[in-house]
């Protein structure tokens, strides 16, 4: 059997190169892309799942402690655990939420002419980029009557007292789950605009003769699986933005904030990693978030494989 699988190798080995050659332009193409990435991501990552393993504070060496930080993390620290249910929610009503939200706007802007789509795009793009954009939101949200959502409700005697909003631990997740939501339309809805321009509109005619009689069927028989690359790109965007949820809750809530009820995976790993400098419990939560991530990725791949049946 060995015999027959080592003259497998041999035969293969060939054909290989023979197609590296062949095609030799492409892969000098695209090495200066694959030599950036490898060194600063593939690498990276299995240094930190290999650093996991260690206590290193970064002034000494690394001390291997096998799965000390594993069990640590996942059986004495509270905070973590508390972390994890949050970036879970964040997950469970950001993720699917603003995906179809993205979904659904850029299926109605693309109904528009050349200018008004254009418009339109930016309009609900532009959140996403604005580096400011936390501060419009606490002036939403300051604690005093002068809170524009506190004035806003005080006027309309639907409160009595200014509400602290943000050092209220019942009100902070909700909060930070609007805020999401509201800077959600980023690089996943222009992807699924450019979807929407590929589609070929002799599709649309061809699925009318076979007895496509309305929006909705074009939609789910023609257009959504026409654009399943960019259905892909959009559902790992939306995974990475919603398991990565930091800069809202320290910028709204700070880092503590009350009670821990923003605290996510990435606010705790930058505890760990920024502040403590604790390089090996830090790995250990960054390979957590990374397998979950891994994980939500190819079952939304195997729900997404379905679009279309």
């Amino acid at each position: 059997m060995s015999v027959m699988t080592n003259q497998a190798s041999k035969v293969r080995r060939p054909s290989l190169w023979k197609n590296i050659r062949k095609h030799q332009a492409s892969y000098l193409m695209i090495a200066p892309y694959f030599i950036l990435f490898f060194f600063f991501t593939v690498l990276p990552v299995l240094m930190s799942m290999v650093v996991s393993f260690t206590d290193w504070n970064m002034l000494q060496m690394p001390n291997f402690v096998g799965w000390n930080n594993y069990v640590k993390l996942l059986l004495d620290d509270d905070i973590f655990i508390i972390s994890l249910k949050n970036t879970l929610i964040f997950a469970v009503v950001t993720g699917p939420v603003s995906y179809m939200l993205c979904l659904l706007f850029a299926w109605i802007i693309n109904e528009f002419n050349r200018g008004l789509r254009t418009v339109l795009t930016l309009i609900f793009y532009a959140p996403s980029i604005c580096g400011n954009a936390y501060m419009v939101w606490n002036l939403i949200l300051t604690g005093d009557r002068y809170g524009y959502l506190n004035g806003i409700l005080l006027n309309l005697d639907i409160i009595n007292e200014p509400i602290l909003w943000m050092q209220t631990e019942q009100y902070i997740l909700p909060v930070l789950i609007v805020v999401q939501l509201w800077l959600s339309l980023g690089t996943g809805f222009l992807s699924f605009i450019a979807g929407l321009q590929t589609v070929d509109k002799s599709m649309y005619e061809a699925a009318a003769i076979d007895g496509i009689k309305n929006r909705w069927q074009e939609l789910w028989f023609v257009t959504l699986p026409a654009m399943k690359p960019q259905l892909l790109f959009g559902a790992v965007m939306q995974i990475t933005q919603s398991f990565a949820v930091a800069d809202i809750s320290i910028a709204l809530a700070g880092n503590p904030s009350v009670n821990y009820a923003g605290a996510t995976i990435v606010t705790h790993l930058l505890d760990y990693g920024s502040t403590r400098l604790d390089m090996g419990y830090a790995s250990a939560i960054a390979t957590i978030l990374f397998l979950l991530m891994v994980g939500t990725n190819k079952l939304v791949q195997k729900i997404l494989g379905r679009v279309g049946e």
